[in-house]
């Protein structure tokens, strides 16, 4: 998953699309996952949840091998659209057929369905995986054992970010070209690194992962039941009377019509439940369209390359989350944090978390001085609603009479600190030296320039600077928000009836990819897209990705969504506590004696909520819960 986001910005790059279509192949993954969670998530769990488990991990291996092969499939297509141009040049007559058949490439269409793969691979391991745990430990036990699992689960999310980081570092090419001819650098914004990389390591991983799955028992002896003898007699003994009664039926093979119906209506009758549902689903949108764009922000915003921006985000934001993650359940397991305990710490840490985000606002960074585009040729700063739009004020009197395209992006560094769209712009009418570390372009003297340097001109020292203060405060974010989420999953499992757990979990899955994992990639890279200064172009003109933003309306744009998501949704969160705490306080008195914390463990209320729904239901839908 982090492969992907980590590669977002090269995906887009390497096929020339914006940020509202890479956001669309990013939402893939959330439509496969759509497509088939909510009956794996219910049916599944009749069946054999390692196993299925097994096959999703296969599933999500092929999807890794299908995004790859669209990397092998372009350098192909890269020889042909180099053919193409230079048909044009030489033969008017035949330039358009040729032209058509190398702008239509949509080699992306393979990345997108190999991510919706990906997606229909993973639905059974969140759903099956957290419910076979939960099942089978000691009810004090279970939020702690979560947390290790959450634990050592972000330690692949740091892996693919610095495979995404050791990809995007390495030419995409690399063993197709002549990496001594290319004359540009990482931090270029036309640099694509070899984003299929990691692709290739983490198929083979999956496919790995499946081996030890397939030999997981079917079903676990609950841990409380080693210890009571009573409670495994009265199972023991209702299982008889069932058997008893159904002597028939248990010989015979279980059919889908024998499946009792999807009771979807009992956890939208579920108010807690569905109060809970609301609140997390703006704080996914949230930090889905956060995560999904970070890696860009960090590119644009401070200047980083891509390679240092997934490198920042591996070795300090998730390792952080996973320490929060651990000493949350470790806290959760040390205080037996009940209902009303869990859900205020959970939302405390939360907000917490969320006012420090937003002092992101003001460690932004400045407009890169690009002539022509946010300044003037003369180094005067341009108004925002001033800066250029249309191509004809890229031209000066230096430059007028040089015949240079405006549609190309070349980007120059003169030594009087202004960067050019180009060297023909720059007003330059020779160059010397080969490679990206040695060409120089001279200038006439009109420019006023000694001499040009490829690429932009670097950001300013107190931009650095800033960019250590926002990396400092994202991880403390970052850490806060990790330290309340295993109370808040927990809570989850506990407001509904027990044998309806993989069904709250893959209904609350469903919900948060269909309304946010699904749009908000795509509504969140429109938005960006909207801040697009210069637009690079495909051959026969097309426009392909953006190649340079404008810092602030990007920084306010980005950050305005993020904070627009996340802070009605602690309305709802105040409104999940107060219905929290007035229905356990009403059934546990003593709770108010000791700061909200049920003086019982956190599932024994849904225990006693199961017995009477047991007691209430006909025996065959007993037969089928037990």
């Amino acid at each position: 998953g982090t492969v992907m986001k980590s590669s977002i910005t090269q995906i887009e790059r390497r096929f020339d699309i914006p940020s509202s279509v890479a956001g669309l192949i990013d939402g893939s993954f959330e439509m496969g996952n759509l497509l088939v969670i909510a009956f794996v998530s219910y049916f599944g769990a009749k069946f054999h949840r390692p196993k299925i488990i097994a096959l999703g991990c296969c599933i999500m291996s092929a999807g890794t091998c299908l995004t790859t092969l669209s990397n092998i499939l372009n350098v192909q297509h890269d020889g042909v659209s180099t053919a193409a141009l230079t048909l044009v040049f030489n033969n008017c007559s035949q330039s358009f057929e040729y032209c058509v058949k190398a702008a239509a490439s949509y080699m992306w269409i393979y990345v997108l369905l190999g991510n919706l793969l990906r997606g229909v691979g993973e639905s059974p391991i969140t759903p099956l995986g957290i419910s076979y745990l939960d099942d089978f430990a000691k009810e004090e036990d279970a939020p702690f054992y979560i947390a290790c699992l959450h634990t050592v689960a972000m330690i692949g999310p740091i892996i693919g970010y610095l495979l995404g980081s050791l990809g995007a570092s390495l030419y995409v090419d690399i063993g197709f070209v002549d990496l001594g001819s290319i004359t540009i650098t990482p931090k270029d914004s036309r640099w694509v690194g070899a984003w299929w990389l990691g692709f290739i390591v983490s198929g083979i991983i999956n496919l790995i992962a499946a081996i030890p799955f397939c030999f997981l028992p079917k079903s676990l002896k609950k841990q409380e039941e080693e210890d009571d003898d009573n409670i495994s007699s009265d199972l023991s003994k209702i299982k008889g009377d069932q058997s008893r009664h159904h002597e028939s039926e248990n010989h015979q093979p279980v059919k889908w019509s024998e499946y009792p119906k999807f009771p979807t209506s009992t956890l939208f009758s579920n108010r807690i439940y569905v109060t809970f549902l609301c609140c997390s689903l703006l704080q996914f949108s949230s930090f889905i369209g956060f995560l999904t764009y970070k890696p860009k922000y960090m590119e644009q915003q401070y200047g980083q390359s891509a390679s240092k921006s997934n490198f920042v985000t591996g070795v300090t934001g998730l390792p952080a989350v996973s320490i929060g993650i651990f000493l949350g359940g470790l806290i959760m397991k040390k205080y037996k944090m009940g209902m009303i305990g869990a859900t205020k710490f959970g939302f405390g840490m939360s907000l917490m978390a969320f006012l420090i985000s937003l002092s992101y606002f003001f460690v932004g960074c400045e407009n890169h001085v690009v002539a022509g585009l946010t300044v003037s040729y003369d180094g005067y700063l341009r108004p925002q609603d001033q800066f250029a739009r249309h191509e004809t004020s890229l031209f000066s009197v230096c430059n007028s009479d040089c015949k240079c395209a405006m549609n190309q992006w070349d980007p120059v560094c003169g030594d009087n600190g202004l960067t050019y769209i180009s060297a023909c712009l720059a007003g330059c009418k020779a160059s010397t030296g080969h490679g990206k570390n040695k060409v120089r372009a001279l200038p006439n003297s009109q420019s006023g320039n000694a001499s040009v340097v490829l690429g932009q001109c670097p950001k300013s020292d107190d931009c650095s600077r800033k960019f250590i203060y926002y990396t400092v405060l994202q991880v403390i974010s970052a850490f806060f928000y990790a330290l309340g989420a295993t109370s808040l999953y927990m809570t989850m499992f506990r407001c509904v009836h027990p044998e309806l757990k993989s069904l709250a979990v893959g209904l609350f899955t469903l919900i948060m990819r269909a309304l946010a994992g699904i749009p908000a990639p795509i509504y969140f890279g429109a938005l960006i897209d909207r801040t697009c200064l210069k637009w690079g172009s495909r051959s026969c003109g097309r426009r392909g990705a953006c190649r340079i933003y404008d810092s602030d309306a990007y920084r306010y744009t980005y950050l305005s969504l993020v904070t627009g998501f996340r802070l009605p949704s602690y309305f709802f969160a105040f409104l999940f506590y107060t219905m929290v705490k007035k229905q356990y306080q009403a059934k546990d008195p003593k709770s108010t004696e000791n700061g909200g914390q049920e003086s019982v463990p956190m599932n024994k209320e849904a225990n006693s909520k199961s017995n009477e729904y047991l007691s209430s239901s006909s025996d065959a839908e007993r037969e089928s819960r037990i």
